[in-house]
């Protein structure tokens, strides 16, 4: 079986300059175009389209609405609650798992934002299906300096209007290379979220919300990074 070998972007900040998230994503999805059987994109594309015709990300949570309250264990088992964090602004990533070299790259971007959105008064945390141990895995692999937030079986991520099941002939893709959901996620619900992102305010409000079925698109950092300093300039001026 092929193993396409993904860098991160803290590997090619070592021989070149940073890429931005977009070209990150651009890059990982053409040497998936390159290396990945047809048959097998086909059937990835038939599930994004058919996300994109039920419009559900049309009805997520959107801008205005208070984030459902939860409290969920972070990658060493602690509980991190939603009233604690929405204490100031909160950025959420809603990512499918480590398994998934976009979603990788997508937090990576987010590491390295990171002492940015501290320095903006912003709180950062990634929340997805896989089990504590996965994102304990995933935290140390990537050397991750925010949160990873494990929402056994979607139950946040519903609130938030991400959640589908995984049709059966991407199931059989995901087993065949060793995807194993069931076991990532602790559930046999084949269910996952489509990534999205969102930033709270202070006291639970969004402020900002974008999701796509299409999981190789994902909202650059530094268009984030300039909404959390909108807002905390906002906050300032309210003073």
């Amino acid at each position: 079986m092929l193993r396409v070998k993904w860098r991160g972007l803290e590997e090619a900040a070592e021989s070149q300059p940073v890429a931005t998230l977009k070209e990150e994503l651009e890059s990982r999805k053409a040497l998936t175009e390159k290396y990945v059987p047809a048959e097998t994109l086909a059937i990835h594309r038939r599930t994004v389209e058919g996300l994109h015709s039920s419009g559900m990300a049309d009805r997520i949570l959107p801008v205005g609405d208070q984030i459902p309250t939860f409290d969920l264990p972070d990658q060493n088992g602690n509980l991190l609650s939603s009233a604690e964090l929405a204490k100031g602004n909160l950025l959420i990533c809603f990512f499918r798992g480590r398994w998934c070299p976009f979603c990788v790259a997508q937090l990576e971007a987010m590491n390295r934002a990171f002492p940015q959105i501290q320095a903006s008064g912003g709180t950062l945390v990634g929340i997805s299906p896989q089990t504590v141990k996965q994102s304990f895995f995933m935290h140390d692999q990537y050397h991750l300096r925010f949160s990873l937030l494990s929402d056994s079986g979607n139950q946040v991520a519903r609130q938030f209007g991400l959640v589908y099941r995984v049709p059966a002939e991407q199931q059989a893709i995901y087993s065949r290379t060793f995807t194993n959901l069931p076991f990532i996620n602790g559930d046999s619900s084949w269910e996952l979220p489509i990534p999205a992102t969102y930033l709270v305010g202070k006291g639970g409000a969004i402020k900002f919300a974008a999701a796509n079925p299409d999981y190789t698109l994902r909202p650059e950092p530094a268009d984030l990074l300039t909404l959390l300093s909108e807002e905390k300039g906002q906050e300032k001026a309210e003073v």
